[in-house]
């Protein structure tokens, strides 16, 4: 199994505040940008490495990079003190009318596109997955899509309770740091499957 990785903090930030401000059907669109912009980083991907066969420098040189860059992200998660959570609060926004679908669902895909975080991680992945068919890695992707927007259509949802965010809030450090010990996981287990070939 591939493990999945909800989407990093600071693309929740525009579907919560969305989801806050102009209700979870707007912010549906600003999820569904985020989902694009996933699947055309898993596009890229899935398409590069198919020209990268395992034994090739290139294809170590990628997995030892991705298996460093995951360990650096998930020691980073592990330490962190907890990303605040900074949000507008309602009564403080424009009386102007709300930002329609398309807009919402353009300003998720510029900001899962300008996360560089995302290319690096399922590059990452997909290395591991070269020695696999093409099939099975289509799946995987097509999988790992569903999931990213199914878990942001849910952080909108509950966005619109206040409560639920604050409590979110109040545990956050431990979420990102259970996300780092994942992270730290899935870079030990690339290294053990790299030193074996």
């Amino acid at each position: 199994l591939v493990p999945i990785v909800p989407a990093p903090l600071g693309v929740w930030r525009p579907i919560v505040r969305t989801a806050l401000l102009h209700g979870w059907r707007r912010a549906s669109g600003v999820c569904a940008g985020v989902a694009l912009a996933n699947g055309l980083f898993i596009g890229m991907a899935w398409t590069g490495l198919a020209t990268v066969q395992p034994g090739t420098a290139v294809y170590n040189v990628l997995q030892w990079g991705g298996c460093l860059y995951l360990a650096w992200l998930g020691v980073n998660l592990a330490r962190s003190p907890g990303t605040p959570i900074v949000l507008d609060s309602p009564h403080s926004a424009a009386a102007g009318h709300a930002p329609g679908w398309m807009y919402a669902l353009r300003m998720g895909l510029t900001s899962g596109l300008l996360n560089p975080k995302n290319a690096l991680f399922y590059a990452s992945l997909f290395t591991l997955l070269a020695g696999t068919a093409r099939e099975v890695q289509a799946l995987y992707g097509l999988w790992m899509v569903s999931v990213v927007l199914a878990w942001d259509l849910l952080v909108a949802g509950v966005a619109g309770h206040p409560f639920v965010v604050q409590r979110f809030a109040q545990h956050l450090r431990w979420i990102e740091r259970c996300t780092g010990a994942v992270l730290l996981a899935i870079a030990i287990g690339i290294a053990l499957h790299a030193l074996r070939q």
